[in-house]
């Protein structure tokens, strides 16, 4: 089986699977609790093929026949290493094994795609080595901490409780794909039966073949996420050699607000480009088709160096009036510059102040379903 060791005493192994074959080299980053499995749309799309290769390099020249592809399992889930302690996780650690793949591959530079903290870690390693990244694909991504909270609303809280609380792979299936797809997509018939039919069969299926992901994985993983974050060192860092990025993102998505993502476009500007899917969060899977597409046009703009003016959709100043106010403070002389430092503050308490929120709301509707189990049943008149 492949693996990539990571470090020297530490004792990580990353598993990984590479698919097609030739000069254009794409890296794949899966996201929470995910394998490298879940690439297999985008592998096929890309290379024409979802059976790994054995280090073979194809020919050709065209696109979907030259490309060779990476995709791995996280510290954490799948055949890779399972650290035990939440500090081993962190999205700077795990693009730190990305890397290492791509040494173990010889591989000089690559396309780096991610979905969710997937993309997260894919921020961070284009952060670390912006000169190894010919362009970035963000799927379904936000910039981490507070970002994280889902939509709050009845069903989103629903689908939290219950992953948590998911033991089986039934149970777990049920909940990924309220996670993943929209409603409008599960709803769908194929043939005599629901598609949510058709792909609670299939999740059964792979989460009881490659087992449930350990509860040290999975709360490593959660713990790289919360303590995510997007740097303006890091923004300056991911623009500085000039690479064509790409947001991708489901509008129905209620894992990942699309709001957060198209801020992280904007702050890529003018080097980024937003593409606005209808679909949830597995938007890869969702939306097959486009996503590839997607992809492929971004491979192509790369490799053909299109200007960034030619490639971004985004408007040269952000629309909003608080970013707008920021940028300009940042812009002024030293003396003004304090009047900066006081906006940012304002800024940070914004965000513990919608994190607590957050905690509020969820807490309020545990105890008050906790009442409703709890509440003593009413009894009638007795019939004397």
């Amino acid at each position: 089986m492949p693996h990539c060791k990571v470090g020297k005493n530490n004792g990580i192994n990353i598993f990984y699977r590479t698919y097609g074959g030739g000069p254009v080299k794409v890296l794949l980053i899966i996201g929470l609790a995910g394998t490298h499995e879940s690439w297999l749309p985008q592998v096929k799309g890309l290379t024409g093929t979802e059976h790994p290769n054995d280090g073979a390099f194809a020919n050709g020249d065209d696109l979907g026949y030259g490309v060779e592809v990476c995709a791995f399992d996280n510290r954490g889930v799948g055949r890779s290493s399972v650290p035990t302690k939440k500090s081993s996780y962190s999205t700077k650690r795990m693009a730190k094994d990305a890397i290492a793949v791509l040494d173990h591959l010889g591989w000089k530079d690559a396309h780096v795609f991610g979905h969710s903290m997937g993309g997260m870690i894919a921020c961070k390693l284009a952060a670390l080595v912006p000169n190894r990244v010919r362009s970035l694909a963000l799927l379904n991504v936000t910039g981490g901490g507070y970002q994280c909270i889902p939509r709050l609303d009845r069903k989103t809280l629903s689908v939290a409780l219950r992953f948590v609380r998911a033991k089986t792979p039934e149970q777990r299936a049920a909940v990924d794909l309220d996670t993943h797809f929209s409603e409008e997509y599960l709803g769908e018939r194929v043939g005599a039966i629901t598609r949510r039919a058709l792909l609670y069969q299939e999740y059964v299926k792979a989460i009881s073949s490659s087992g449930m992901q350990s509860p040290h994985g999975l709360d490593g993983q959660l713990h790289a996420c919360w303590n995510h974050k997007v740097t303006e060192e890091d923004i300056e860092s991911m623009c500085s050699t000039g690479f064509l990025v790409s947001v991708i993102h489901g509008r129905h998505d209620i894992i990942a607000q699309i709001r957060h993502a198209r801020t992280l476009a904007e702050r890529l500007h003018p080097f980024s480009r937003m593409v606005d899917l209808p679909g949830g969060h597995l938007i890869s899977r969702e939306r097959t088709e486009e996503v590839n597409k997607a992809l492929l046009d971004l491979i192509r703009a790369s490799e053909k160096k299109i200007s960034p003016q030619d490639w971004t959709n985004l408007p040269i100043i952000p629309t909003s009036g608080w970013i707008r106010t920021r940028l300009s403070l940042k812009a002024n002389t030293d003396g003004e510059n304090q009047v900066s430092g006081v906006y940012g503050t304002l800024e940070r308490m914004n965000i513990v102040l919608l994190y607590f929120f957050g905690l509020l709301v969820l807490v309020f509707e545990f105890i008050r379903k906790a009442a409703r189990r709890f509440k003593p049943a009413r009894v009638g008149p007795a019939l004397t």
